[in-house]
């Protein structure tokens, strides 16, 4: 420890002595003194800065991992220090947080023909967990999954299942967790944000490409083609030089683009003729796509049962048979296409046939009303077996090259009470498409203004573009 010295204050040399006072004096004098000397002292040691605890030694640490100083330790000393160190600082880590770390998830993704038993199988739990888990509420909905779905788990710390997460799509998943000994279900939906876009398009051989050129995604392509289809045989009328303008809509999810939407509204302009059509929800709340006057898209039949591609052969009653090599009517229109191509119900109705025969190969006719009938040849493979209703646009097989058949392609014919008719000409006959009732037009009207205006304003800008591309050719 170390010492404070102190300077006292002495009697002056040469002062004279001091006479010796009685009892009761002496000690008030000296009582005096004691005083004055504690009081002086304290303030000495207050000038000095200097309290009563003992000073540090220079030799000890006063904070953990912070070595001593004025120390010389060896290597060996020194690590041993630190490592002591560490462990005081992860003790007092630990006492001091409250929350312990969550168990980790294991996931496992969907694959095809999986079921609940082989996904928690292969995470390492039983078909008793299984049980447990469907039986909560909400835990119906883990029958229906789908590949492509995660299902994640989570175990306790004595190694039992805890939770389990089903997570359908960025925007829909639920949470089972075990309280006491059963599941509580938790489900939690987002909802994106959406943002409209559009585009425009000139058609230089078909329609896909097109679309691709102008940065669309198959699905906008598919629903452009769905949206037309009734007035718009894709396959034969595209010609080089149509223009598409459509404004359509995107999903974003945490500033990323998640989906693409619904198509707000589009026009196809084909040979000089424009075609239009809006997105519209009616007083019914039921939403469908209308031209201008408020006149339903949705015709009674497509106007091709497939999408797009090349068409090989046209309706021809006088055309020689590429196999037999005689003269054979050919009513219908062949869409020589890949095979596996879908193959679209072209309105609704029932299914009457549904089989195989050597010249027809795998064929679906269907039944729509009383008065039309449609027919698919040389099917891949047949979806629909007979008796089956269908919807327009419903899948109903693949385009194939099955009986006689010098290739793959989709051989369609039309009926009208029981004639066959040109599937290209027939629809100028067929029924009128449904109109809104006349007290919406108003709302419709106003409802597709907005719309109406931005498709005028692409249509502009495709045609200056237009305009000074064959200006800029001229000029070359």
């Amino acid at each position: 420890m170390g010492l404070l010295k102190i300077r006292s204050t002495t009697r002056p040399r040469g002062a004279t002595p001091l006479e010796a006072p009685n009892t009761g004096s002496v000690l008030g004098s000296l009582r005096a003194k004691l005083v004055a000397g504690s009081l002086l002292i304290g303030s000495l040691l207050l000038l000095l800065g200097v309290s009563g605890e003992e000073p540090p030694d220079p030799t000890k640490a006063d904070v953990a991992g912070t070595p001593p100083t004025n120390t010389a330790l060896t290597p060996s000393e020194q690590g041993a220090y630190e490592l002591s160190s560490r462990q005081a600082l992860d003790q007092n880590g630990a006492e001091s947080s409250s929350v312990p770390a969550e168990p980790p998830w294991r996931e496992e993704v969907v694959r095809n023909g999986d079921n609940l038993s082989l996904i928690f199988a292969r995470a390492g739990f039983s078909d008793r967990d299984v049980y447990e888990v469907t039986k909560a509420d909400g835990g119906r909905a883990l029958r229906k999954i789908y590949p492509g779905e995660t299902l994640s788990f989570q175990t306790s710390t004595e190694g039992e299942l805890y939770r389990v997460k089903h997570k359908e799509s960025a925007l829909k998943w639920s949470i089972f967790t075990r309280e006491g000994g059963a599941y509580r279900s938790e489900v939690t939906v987002r909802e994106p944000e959406i943002f409209e876009q559009s585009a425009t398009m000139r058609i230089s051989s078909s329609l896909f490409l097109a679309g691709q050129a102008a940065g669309l995604s198959s699905k906008v392509i598919m629903d452009l083609a769905g949206i037309f289809g009734g007035v718009i045989d894709f396959a034969l009328d595209p010609r080089v030089g149509d223009t598409i303008e459509l404004v359509y809509e995107e999903a974003w999810i945490d500033g990323e683009k998640y989906a693409d939407g619904d198509i707000v509204a589009a026009a196809f302009t084909n040979k000089g003729e424009t075609f239009q059509a809006y997105r519209y929800t009616d007083s019914l709340g039921d939403t469908s796509y209308y031209n201008e006057a408020g006149v339903s898209m949705r015709k009674a039949f497509l106007k091709a049962p497939l999408d797009f591609t090349r068409v090989s052969s046209n309706f021809n009653p006088n055309r020689l048979h590429p196999i037999y090599k005689t003269k054979r009517p050919h009513r219908g229109t062949d869409y020589a296409a890949p095979t596996g191509t879908p193959v679209y119900a072209a309105g609704d109705g029932r299914v009457v046939e549904a089989g195989y025969t050597r010249p027809n190969g795998n064929y679906v006719f269907i039944q729509h009303g009383e008065t039309y009938k449609t027919h698919y040849l040389h099917l891949h493979k047949r979806r629909v077996k007979q008796g089956k209703r269908v919807k327009q646009g419903d899948v109903i097989g693949t385009v194939g090259s099955t009986g006689s058949a010098t290739g793959p392609h989709l051989h369609y014919e039309f009926l009208v009470n029981g004639v066959h008719r040109n599937p290209r000409s027939v629809h100028k006959s067929l029924p009128k498409a449904k109109s809104l009732p006349e007290a919406e037009l108003p709302h419709f009207a106003r409802e597709v203004a907005r719309p109406g205006q931005q498709l005028a304003a692409l249509k502009n800008t495709q045609n200056l573009a237009s305009t000074g591309s064959q200006g800029e050719s001229s000029g070359q």
